[in-house]
């Protein structure tokens, strides 16, 4: 029988996020058995709690939002995935702003943190969601998941997209163990065509080429990309030269990939149990992730 787990101390990290840009601090708290995982909003009177659950997702464009009647938290998908891939059943999460800090743009300093104060077994037994039958969801845009009954969670996940140098990749997790190693240090990534909309759609104010793989493969002249460069912040680049624009190089010729896999995971924890199934994923993202957890919620299994 195995045991629900929690964190064995607390642990802070601090950075701006993505979309807002604002400075935040998220505080990570053991919690007791049969918590599961919530969010809490000190810098709002009351200090609000919101449950990490897929029916509280109100928005998916560019990240997950969970919200509690006009109280919001976004982009919590990459420490979502951390807490669910080491294991933890039970964590409260403080924060004093609107989303998650973005840090790297990928899980691994919340792995970092959680391994550095290890994890404290409970007394209660954890409770898995197993499925007694296969789910299949498909999107709007040639999304497809399917998800089978299985043992154990494994993941196995094509990305495709209209590009030359992102056509398209997989990724795969045989063993949730393998996550630290072999998932968490993935980042975001989005195209130079994409910047410009989502900036006037007030999305990714805290971007950086720090945060975020950036791809740039259709030319665009100087005087464009110079002005694309002051509105968010970074330095300005030769327009003629196109590749991956960030200072660190790709861990793995697929990281992209791996960054999916590691979103929909962080999606499928808001399922609320340790979940048992087999995940076959083409073009997942955050709708149609929610979705299926959505689905494996009403589950009874």
């Amino acid at each position: 029988m195995q045991k629900q787990v929690t964190l064995n101390d607390s642990f802070t990290v601090k950075s701006k996020g993505l979309h807002s840009g604002k400075l935040i601090t998220a505080t990570f708290c053991p919690a007791p058995e049969n918590y599961g995982y919530k969010m809490q909003r000190i810098d709002l009177e009351g200090c609000p709690v919101i449950d990490c659950l897929a029916d509280k997702v109100v928005e998916t464009t560019r990240g997950t939002v969970i919200a509690e009647g006009d109280i919001k938290i976004s982009t919590i998908e990459h420490a979502m995935s951390a807490l669910y891939a080491s294991g933890i059943d039970n964590c409260r999460i403080e924060l004093d702003g609107p989303e998650m800090p973005i840090l790297d743009g990928s899980s691994l300093v919340f792995i970092q943190n959680i391994q550095r104060v290890g994890l404290k077994e409970q007394e209660a037994e954890k409770c898995f969601k197993t499925l007694d039958h296969e789910i299949v969801i498909d999107g709007e845009k040639g999304e497809h998941i399917v998800i089978s009954p299985a043992d154990k969670l494994t993941l196995d996940i094509t990305i495709a997209f209209d590009s030359k140098m992102l056509a398209s990749q997989s990724a795969q997790l045989d063993d949730i163990a393998d996550f630290a190693e072999e998932i968490a240090s993935a980042r975001t990534f989005v195209f130079v065509r994409d910047i410009q909309p989502l900036f006037e759609l007030g999305y990714i104010k805290g971007g950086d080429l720090d945060n975020a793989i950036v791809i740039y493969e259709n030319q665009q002249s100087q005087e464009r990309l110079d002005k694309l460069a002051d509105e968010i912040g970074v330095p300005h680049i030769d327009a003629t030269k196109l590749g991956y624009l960030n200072r660190r190089p790709l861990t793995w010729p697929n990281e992209m990939a791996r960054h999916k896999l590691l979103d929909i995971l962080g999606d499928l924890a808001l399922v609320g149990r340790p979940l048992l199934a087999k995940v076959t994923a083409y073009k997942p993202g955050h709708t149609i992730n929610n979705k299926v957890a959505r689905e494996i919620l009403k589950s009874e299994a």
